[in-house]
Protein backbone atom coordinates (compact mmCIF):
# COMPACT_ATOMS: atom_id res chain seq x y z
CA UNK A 1 0.00 0.00 0.00
CA UNK A 2 1.12 3.51 -0.93
CA UNK A 3 0.07 5.60 1.71
CA UNK A 4 -0.96 9.62 1.40
CA UNK A 5 1.42 11.94 3.75
CA UNK A 6 0.81 15.17 3.91
CA UNK A 7 3.54 18.21 4.14
CA UNK A 8 2.33 20.90 6.00
CA UNK A 9 2.95 23.76 3.25
CA UNK A 10 2.53 27.29 5.18
CA UNK A 11 6.92 27.21 5.10
CA UNK A 12 9.86 25.36 5.15
CA UNK A 13 11.66 22.67 3.48
CA UNK A 14 8.23 21.07 1.94
CA UNK A 15 9.65 20.30 -1.34
CA UNK A 16 12.90 18.31 0.27
CA UNK A 17 10.59 16.23 2.35
CA UNK A 18 8.35 15.57 -0.70
CA UNK A 19 10.93 14.04 -2.74
CA UNK A 20 12.38 11.70 0.33
CA UNK A 21 8.58 10.63 0.70
CA UNK A 22 8.12 9.45 -2.60
CA UNK A 23 11.39 7.50 -2.61
CA UNK A 24 10.53 5.93 0.62
CA UNK A 25 7.52 4.83 -0.82
CA UNK A 26 4.39 6.86 -0.15
CA UNK A 27 2.46 9.81 -2.31
CA UNK A 28 3.59 13.18 -1.05
CA UNK A 29 0.83 16.08 -0.61
CA UNK A 30 1.18 19.87 0.51
CA UNK A 31 -1.60 20.39 3.26
CA UNK A 32 -3.03 23.96 3.71
CA UNK A 33 -6.64 23.54 4.51
CA UNK A 34 -8.46 21.37 7.51
CA UNK A 35 -10.36 19.40 4.48
CA UNK A 36 -6.78 18.51 2.87
CA UNK A 37 -5.64 17.54 6.27
CA UNK A 38 -8.53 15.10 6.43
CA UNK A 39 -7.49 13.28 3.17
CA UNK A 40 -3.96 11.84 4.55
CA UNK A 41 -2.71 8.52 5.92
CA UNK A 42 0.43 10.66 8.02
CA UNK A 43 1.58 14.43 8.19
CA UNK A 44 5.24 15.82 7.92
CA UNK A 45 5.54 19.11 10.08
CA UNK A 46 8.80 20.68 8.50
CA UNK A 47 11.84 22.61 9.49
CA UNK A 48 11.34 26.64 9.35
CA UNK A 49 10.14 29.43 12.08
CA UNK A 50 8.35 27.83 14.45
CA UNK A 51 6.69 31.18 15.88
CA UNK A 52 5.79 32.19 12.16
CA UNK A 53 4.78 28.95 11.54
CA UNK A 54 2.45 29.07 14.96
CA UNK A 55 0.81 32.12 13.84
CA UNK A 56 0.18 30.80 10.44
CA UNK A 57 -1.67 27.66 11.63
CA UNK A 58 -3.73 30.87 13.50
CA UNK A 59 -4.12 32.30 9.99
CA UNK A 60 -4.96 29.22 8.45
CA UNK A 61 -7.40 27.77 11.15
CA UNK A 62 -5.20 24.71 11.25
CA UNK A 63 -4.27 24.43 14.96
CA UNK A 64 -7.08 23.59 16.50
CA UNK A 65 -7.83 20.52 13.67
CA UNK A 66 -4.27 19.50 14.03
CA UNK A 67 -4.36 19.41 17.64
CA UNK A 68 -7.81 16.70 16.99
CA UNK A 69 -6.37 15.08 14.58
CA UNK A 70 -3.23 14.21 15.79
CA UNK A 71 -5.00 13.65 19.35
CA UNK A 72 -6.86 11.21 17.89
CA UNK A 73 -4.06 9.58 16.38
CA UNK A 74 -2.69 10.46 13.06
CA UNK A 75 0.79 9.61 12.46
CA UNK A 76 3.32 13.00 12.50
CA UNK A 77 6.69 13.30 11.79
CA UNK A 78 8.47 17.04 12.90
CA UNK A 79 11.71 18.02 11.60
CA UNK A 80 13.29 21.03 14.28
CA UNK A 81 10.67 23.48 13.52
CA UNK A 82 8.29 21.00 13.58
CA UNK A 83 10.08 19.24 16.64
CA UNK A 84 9.40 22.30 18.71
CA UNK A 85 5.24 22.58 17.46
CA UNK A 86 4.47 18.87 18.57
CA UNK A 87 5.96 19.65 22.10
CA UNK A 88 3.75 19.80 24.97
CA UNK A 89 6.05 22.86 26.26
CA UNK A 90 8.79 25.41 25.02
CA UNK A 91 11.58 27.35 27.13
CA UNK A 92 12.74 30.61 24.83
CA UNK A 93 9.64 30.55 22.99
CA UNK A 94 7.56 33.58 22.26
CA UNK A 95 4.69 34.32 24.80
CA UNK A 96 2.13 33.57 22.04
CA UNK A 97 3.82 30.81 20.48
CA UNK A 98 0.93 27.99 19.84
CA UNK A 99 1.47 24.53 20.93
CA UNK A 100 0.18 20.87 19.45
CA UNK A 101 0.29 19.41 22.62
CA UNK A 102 1.62 16.05 20.21
CA UNK A 103 4.68 15.06 22.38
CA UNK A 104 5.24 14.90 26.31
CA UNK A 105 8.34 16.89 26.15
CA UNK A 106 10.00 20.12 27.21
CA UNK A 107 11.76 21.41 23.70
CA UNK A 108 14.61 24.07 24.37
CA UNK A 109 14.23 26.50 21.35
CA UNK A 110 17.22 27.35 19.30
CA UNK A 111 19.08 25.55 22.05
CA UNK A 112 22.37 25.02 20.06
CA UNK A 113 22.97 28.75 19.60
CA UNK A 114 21.99 31.10 16.03
CA UNK A 115 22.35 30.61 11.96
CA UNK A 116 26.04 30.70 12.63
CA UNK A 117 26.23 28.37 14.59
CA UNK A 118 24.52 25.52 12.30
CA UNK A 119 26.54 22.29 11.97
CA UNK A 120 26.58 18.33 10.94
CA UNK A 121 27.04 15.23 13.13
CA UNK A 122 27.42 11.84 12.63
CA UNK A 123 24.43 10.00 15.05
CA UNK A 124 23.94 6.75 16.32
CA UNK A 125 20.06 6.11 15.56
CA UNK A 126 17.84 3.53 17.42
CA UNK A 127 15.73 1.94 15.07
CA UNK A 128 17.71 2.39 11.78
CA UNK A 129 20.14 -0.07 10.22
CA UNK A 130 22.87 1.23 7.64
CA UNK A 131 25.59 2.93 9.98
CA UNK A 132 25.43 6.58 11.97
CA UNK A 133 22.57 8.99 10.01
CA UNK A 134 24.21 12.53 9.07
CA UNK A 135 22.78 15.06 10.92
CA UNK A 136 22.42 18.72 9.78
CA UNK A 137 21.36 21.19 12.64
CA UNK A 138 20.28 24.57 12.00
CA UNK A 139 19.25 26.81 14.50
CA UNK A 140 18.02 23.79 16.02
CA UNK A 141 15.75 22.60 19.21
CA UNK A 142 17.06 20.03 21.69
CA UNK A 143 14.51 17.86 23.81
CA UNK A 144 15.05 19.11 27.58
CA UNK A 145 13.24 16.89 29.59
CA UNK A 146 10.88 13.84 28.35
CA UNK A 147 8.24 11.81 29.44
CA UNK A 148 8.34 8.04 30.81
CA UNK A 149 6.57 7.36 27.28
CA UNK A 150 8.35 9.16 24.73
CA UNK A 151 11.27 6.79 23.16
CA UNK A 152 14.97 8.63 23.05
CA UNK A 153 16.13 7.73 19.51
CA UNK A 154 19.28 9.61 19.00
CA UNK A 155 21.52 11.81 21.47
CA UNK A 156 24.18 14.30 20.40
CA UNK A 157 26.99 16.10 22.02
CA UNK A 158 26.97 20.05 22.89
CA UNK A 159 29.79 21.75 22.07
CA UNK A 160 32.03 22.93 25.10
CA UNK A 161 30.65 20.94 27.89
CA UNK A 162 30.07 17.96 25.63
CA UNK A 163 26.93 16.85 27.64
CA UNK A 164 24.87 14.68 25.48
CA UNK A 165 21.28 16.23 24.32
CA UNK A 166 18.15 14.39 22.85
CA UNK A 167 17.62 15.32 19.11
CA UNK A 168 15.35 12.54 18.09
CA UNK A 169 12.76 11.05 19.55
CA UNK A 170 8.93 8.97 19.22
CA UNK A 171 6.28 8.57 21.47
CA UNK A 172 3.45 6.70 20.00
CA UNK A 173 2.55 7.35 16.25
CA UNK A 174 4.81 10.57 16.39
CA UNK A 175 8.27 11.10 15.79
CA UNK A 176 10.89 13.67 15.61
CA UNK A 177 13.96 15.26 15.17
CA UNK A 178 15.81 18.58 16.27
CA UNK A 179 17.61 17.88 12.70
CA UNK A 180 16.49 17.94 8.74
CA UNK A 181 17.44 14.50 7.43
CA UNK A 182 15.55 15.96 4.19
CA UNK A 183 18.83 18.55 3.83
CA UNK A 184 21.07 15.10 3.07
CA UNK A 185 19.30 12.65 1.18
CA UNK A 186 19.24 9.90 3.17
CA UNK A 187 15.93 8.51 3.36
CA UNK A 188 15.86 6.28 6.34
CA UNK A 189 13.92 8.59 8.79
CA UNK A 190 11.62 9.05 6.32
CA UNK A 191 11.44 5.40 5.07
CA UNK A 192 10.71 4.65 9.05
CA UNK A 193 7.92 6.95 9.36
CA UNK A 194 6.43 5.66 6.34
CA UNK A 195 6.38 2.39 7.89
CA UNK A 196 4.89 3.65 10.99
CA UNK A 197 2.01 5.15 9.10
CA UNK A 198 1.51 1.78 7.46
CA UNK A 199 1.25 0.23 10.59
CA UNK A 200 -1.89 2.48 11.73
CA UNK A 201 -3.85 2.04 8.41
Amino acid sequence: MEPRIGILALQGDVREHAALLERAGARATPVRRAAELAEVDGLVLPGGESTTMSRLLGTFELLEPLRETIAAGLPVYGSCAGMILLARQVLDGRPDQRQLDGLDVVVRRNAFGRQVDSFEADLDFAGLDGGPVHAVFIRAPWVEKAGDGVDILAHTAVAGDGTARIVAIRQGPVLATAFHPELTGDERVHRLFVGMVRETT
